[in-house]
């Protein structure tokens, strides 16, 4: 008998090669296992297209409203992918999007697997990134200097003098960025971060260039120290501790690490350093993502894209070994969640032993080209991309 549950999860469908293992996915090992109730969302580019990117904002609503979403990787059309699938325009990412609305931070967590090492051999446990996911250099303004020039940045008060700040007196050719971030998203950042790790049990470490920037790192630094010391009891009673370094040292301090702790990154930093974790413990195929909301809503996600290379080979009709891990995770996060706020311990063993299963598959011997690369012990073949997903369908059924 199925475990059923009742309250919808919204689902984001998505792009490319991406697309096409979710619906095995949903197919092979979602379904056959679990009765789900779920409010579908098109975000493929075409539907966006169509929808002038509407469905993106009726998705991340339903997030708000159901509590729980899952999504698969999209394209973020530049000007070749406009040109490719005839694009009205260049559409902003949908993930920009729903992080927007949700005001959600992304916190990012390796699948840590016994027979693929990590490239840096200290690291034992998942070094989980939490990135603020607002502002900085994602929503700057830029201009190119043609010639000389004064660059100033002018603040203008609802009341009083504008307030002038000379940038650089430009003697020639140049650029100039301006950048802002917001008092209540950066505490919305500390929020979700404090949250995240307490449920986790795990250490927060949080860094800026405050040194350098004094008033705009500063700023961070002194609204995520107050955020902490509102909730200094919990991390007290959670046996967990806050740190607080520059980002010089926290990296020198990231290589040298067990890990075991959350990592909470400006925009920028979250964006580079999420990267890196993932190579550093094998693959972006290994890497979930999860943003969070300040309320508690949740929406899952790979880490990676939509695989583009891979999906223009299926198009020809050439075999792909693609790792569809990462998606899986995507589907499981989900279901745990939505079974444990509505009380369902049935869906979060499920869960669990999805998760379970895919590694043991793959400690097993079975995995994707990625794997079969950095595999220790070495195996002999590699699986295809349904090969793969079949392997741990197969096995979840001997469970």
């Amino acid at each position: 008998m199925r475990i059923k549950l009742a309250t919808p999860i919204v689902e984001m469908d998505g792009d490319e090669m991406t697309r096409i293992i979710w619906a095995m996915i949903k197919d092979k090992l979602i379904h056959p296992f679990i009765d789900l109730k779920l409010e579908y969302f098109d975000l493929g580019i075409k539907h966006r297209d169509d929808t002038d990117d509407a469905v993106t904002i009726e998705a991340a609503e339903a997030i708000k409203t159901h509590g729980v979403g899952v999504k698969c990787a999209t394209i973020t059309p530049n000007a070749a992918r406009v040109k490719e699938y005839g694009l009205k325009k260049q559409w902003k990412s949908p993930n920009g999007t729903i992080r927007s609305i949700l005001d959600g931070t992304v916190f990012r967590k390796p699948i840590i697997l016994g027979n693929i090492p990590p490239a840096v051999r200290t690291w034992q446990e998942p070094i989980h990134i939490g990135r603020h996911a607002y502002g900085d250099i994602y929503k700057c303004v830029e201009e190119v200097i043609d010639g000389p020039a004064t660059a100033e940045l002018v603040i203008t008060p609802e009341s009083g003098e504008p307030r002038r700040v000379m940038i650089q007196d430009f003697k020639g050719g140049g650029v100039v960025m301006g950048m802002h971030n917001t008092e209540k998203s950066i505490r919305s950042f500390a929020s979700s971060c404090i949250n995240y790790a307490l449920s986790e049990k795990i250490d927060i470490w949080f860094a800026t260039k405050d040194t350098i920037s004094k008033k705009y790192h500063g700023f961070f630094r002194d609204v995520f120290a107050e955020e902490v010391e509102k909730r200094k009891a919990d991390i007290a009673d959670a046996g967990i501790s806050y740190r607080y370094m520059l980002i010089d040292d926290a990296v020198a301090q990231v290589m040298k690490s067990r890990g075991g702790m959350l990592w909470a990154c400006t925009n920028y930093v979250g964006d580079v350093m999420s990267d890196m974790g993932a190579s550093g413990f094998g693959s972006l195929g290994l890497m979930t993502s999860v943003l969070v909301s300040p309320d508690g809503k949740f929406e899952f996600e790979a880490a990676h894209g939509t695989v583009m290379r891979h999906y223009y080979e299926h198009l020809k009709g050439n075999p792909t070994s693609t790792n569809s891990v990462a998606s899986i995770f995507a589907w499981t996060g989900a279901i745990a969640k939505r079974g444990e706020m509505d009380g369902v311990s049935g869906a979060v063993e499920f869960a669990r032993r999805l998760e379970e299963t895919v590694i043991k598959t793959i400690e097993g011997g079975v995995m994707t080209k990625d794997l079969m690369l950095i595999a220790d012990p070495k195996v002999g073949k590699y699986a295809l991309t349904e090969e793969f997903i079949d392997a741990v369908a197969a096995n979840m059924r001997h469970v």
